[in-house]
């Protein structure tokens, strides 16, 4: 692996984690105590982190993007993952949809299925899956969840929107978290987007989750559901060379590489 990758990656894993030890990095990016060392010295060289007792530490905690920006990075592999998550569902199944980048992608797919209900507290999911000519008949019955709104915000959030998800069961979740990881299960950075994702996770049989190979052994603030809660990963090719895809592998019950 060229040291520019493992630079990303080890960012990658400070973007959500903030302080990340050297035995994470070794373990993760499957190189020496001594290819570590070199990598931490860099990073610190370049300005990009603080070197710290036993790791590094981001010089800054910052959030995830916003949607907007998150829609058009790794776009082409988001777009496989929502191909192949919608040929796991089949109609007349009920299904929770979060307000991910990649299930906003993935509502695209479940306009040309008929006899889905989805429930979302996604404006961008809802506006897609509602996307036909005036007084044309919808293929599924779409349910926007009510809640609260902020400036700038594309999803209902707070004690209406968890209250509202309380009121139904559905068969499948379809969650795009921050992270996935083989030990402490999906995660999300702000913690109104983790209640929303508990609550679906909780009112719902399965849970099926759409990450790129970019989220997978990354585990960020707030955890939403345990790695035993997780019925399937959707991910994409470039996630089978990791080694956070083979540790998922292990405990998952099913993987696709879309």
């Amino acid at each position: 692996m060229l040291q520019e990758t493992r630079l990303h990656r080890i960012r990658a894993l400070l973007t959500t984690l903030n302080h990340v030890s050297t035995e994470r990095i070794i373990r993760e990016l499957g190189i020496s105590r001594e290819t570590a060392r070199r990598d931490i010295i860099e990073l610190e060289a370049l300005g990009l982190a603080r070197r710290v007792h036993g790791g590094l530490m981001a010089l800054d905690a910052e959030p995830e993007p916003p949607l907007t920006v998150r829609s058009e990075v790794r776009a082409r592999e988001k777009r496989a993952i929502a191909r192949a998550s919608a040929q796991l569902l089949k109609p007349g199944q009920t299904l929770f949809l979060d307000a991910g980048s990649t299930t906003t992608m993935l509502a695209e797919e479940l306009r040309t299925m008929s006899g889905l209900t989805i429930i979302t507290n996604s404006l961008n999911a809802a506006l897609k899956l509602s996307g036909a000519d005036e007084h044309e008949p919808l293929n599924n019955n779409i349910i926007l969840l009510g809640g609260s709104m902020l400036a700038g915000a594309q999803e209902t959030r707070g004690e209406l929107t968890v209250g509202e998800i309380y009121r139904y069961r559905a068969d499948v979740a379809m969650m795009s978290p921050v992270g996935i990881d083989s030990k402490n299960g999906a995660s999300s950075f702000h913690p109104h987007e983790a209640t929303v994702a508990r609550a679906m996770v909780r009112q719902s049989a399965q849970l099926i989750l759409l990450a790129d190979h970019s989220k997978l052994g990354l585990t960020s603030r707030m955890n939403y559901a345990a790695i035993g809660e997780v019925t399937t990963l959707v991910t994409d090719s470039g996630a089978t060379s990791l080694p956070a895809f083979s540790a998922l592998e292990k405990v998952l019950p099913a993987v696709v590489v879309a």
